[in-house]
């Protein structure tokens, strides 16, 4: 009774440093977290579970990348046409229960299909939350502090990463030691921390109930306006909005795929167990991560300010030129060399996402932002979650077979990472200028 007479938070267009508007940043951070932290979860324990199930590679990037792409490409593009028209706080609470559930049903999948479909839910709750979490953030300050604002919410997201990791390595090896806690002993350790992730998520996600909706900033048209006339404010936009994506999307790509079969190719080529480097490839996520988004914010906002065309886009130019050397992390000799490489990638790809975040709000108006989110979230989820582990491993079998899965890694990464280089270019000399600055004066 107490929680249901709270006041809900105030939601200012005021200081980021001020609490009204710096906490409910921190509570997307908090929605950030624990999504990318259940999305990532399944990674780290693969190898387990492809034990316990008997299944092959190609069942498990099924697993990874299908059941991540398939509910984005279904799911992205409504959700972010509902993130632009509805509550988005009351959305983001239902998203989050959702992939709650999916972490549930992970534990207690009997089978690789019905392990894909708890996957699913993974999928559509936390990439849905991220949608309804960048318009949420854009609306609680001014564009020039949008930067440093998503930052926050970036934070979030990289330490889910790396949670993905660690966390899970660490609920992993906790009950593969201590195998007989309650009833979680009579299962398998993979199954039994997939159990703990839920239940951590759900009592993370309380905050979420005092958050209130913000009203909404630099509308070019009604909310309730026809989808025809949005749909062609977006296809007005066309000659920047391609490219741009063209140049994420790449990036996702890369980092999807390094995500998904690093812990493969420190198992195999390194003889490595979960518990012995999940730790420092989580931390390595978070910290890389962190530097990433420092790095992204600040040139974001510093790009604003300057005349050059495009200037917002500028760091993720260079952070896509140094990602294609850093693709080679498979290759190295050893594995401190992978994890610096790995590190350099981790960091440019964060570069990348919050810089094209922050441009996504200044450069478009309102109404568009959780459509274009959503379309960018679907094209991504269907090439980079659904096509870049799978590519790796058909690469792999033309190289001669899974011994090669480093070699594979390594090819695919450079490619993709040369090629949003190139579309960053093309979008920094497309862009238009910021919409704030086209809006009439009231």
């Amino acid at each position: 009774m107490m929680a249901a007479q709270a006041e809900p938070l105030a939601l200012p267009n005021a200081r980021l440093t001020a609490p009204a508007t710096l906490v409910p940043l921190l509570l997307l951070a908090l929605v950030a977290t624990m999504g990318f932290t259940a999305l990532g979860s399944f990674g780290t324990i693969q190898e387990s579970a492809k034990a316990e199930l008997g299944m092959s590679d190609d069942a498990l990037a099924l697993i990874q990348g299908l059941g991540a792409a398939v509910p984005m490409v279904l799911f992205s593009i409504p959700i972010g046409i509902l993130v632009d028209r509805r509550n988005r706080v009351r959305l983001t609470i239902g998203l989050a229960l959702l992939w709650t559930l999916g972490t549930l049903l992970t534990a207690f999948a009997p089978s690789a299909g019905l392990l894909t479909a708890a996957r699913m839910l993974v999928g559509i709750g936390s990439t849905g939350s991220l949608t309804a979490a960048l318009s949420l953030c854009a609306d609680f300050c001014a564009p020039e502090q949008r930067g440093r604002a998503m930052l926050i919410v970036n934070l979030g997201k990289a330490l889910g990463v790396a949670l993905g990791f660690a966390l899970t390595g660490w609920l992993f090896g906790l009950l593969t030691d201590f195998s007989a806690i309650g009833w979680l002993g009579e299962l398998a350790p993979w199954r039994g921390a997939h159990v703990l992730l839920a239940a951590i998520s759900a009592l993370c996600l309380l905050p979420l109930l005092f958050l209130r909706e913000p009203e909404r900033q630099e509308v070019e048209a009604s909310p309730d306006a026809p989808f025809r006339i949005v749909a062609a404010e977006l296809w007005s936009r066309r000659s920047f909005l391609g490219p741009l994506f063209a140049g994420q999307v790449a990036v996702v790509m890369a980092d999807v795929a390094a995500t998904v079969w690093v812990a493969p190719v420190l198992s195999r080529d390194f003889g490595l167990q979960p518990q012995q480097f999940a730790g420092w490839v989580g931390a390595l996520m978070f910290g890389t991560g962190v530097a990433g988004a420092v790095l992204g914010g600040l040139s974001a906002d510093i790009g604003q300010k300057s005349q050059r065309r495009g200037g917002i886009l500028l760091g993720a130019v260079i952070a896509a030129g140094i990602g294609v050397p850093a693709a080679l992390f498979p290759l190295m000799p050893s594995v401190a060399g992978l994890a610096v490489a790995l590190g350099v990638m981790s960091m440019c790809g964060a570069v990348t996402g919050l810089v094209v975040s922050v441009a996504l709000t200044v450069l478009l108006p309102n109404e568009l932002r959780g459509l274009c989110i959503g379309a960018f979230i679907a094209i991504a989820g269907l090439i980079g979650f659904g096509l870049a582990p799978w590519i790796v491993t058909q690469v792999s079998g033309l190289m001669g077979g899974e011994a090669m899965l480093a070699e594979a890694l390594a090819l695919v990464g450079v490619i993709v990472s040369a090629l949003s280089f190139f579309a960053f270019m093309l979008a920094m000399r497309r862009a238009p200028e910021p919409i704030i600055q086209l809006l009439p004066k009231l």
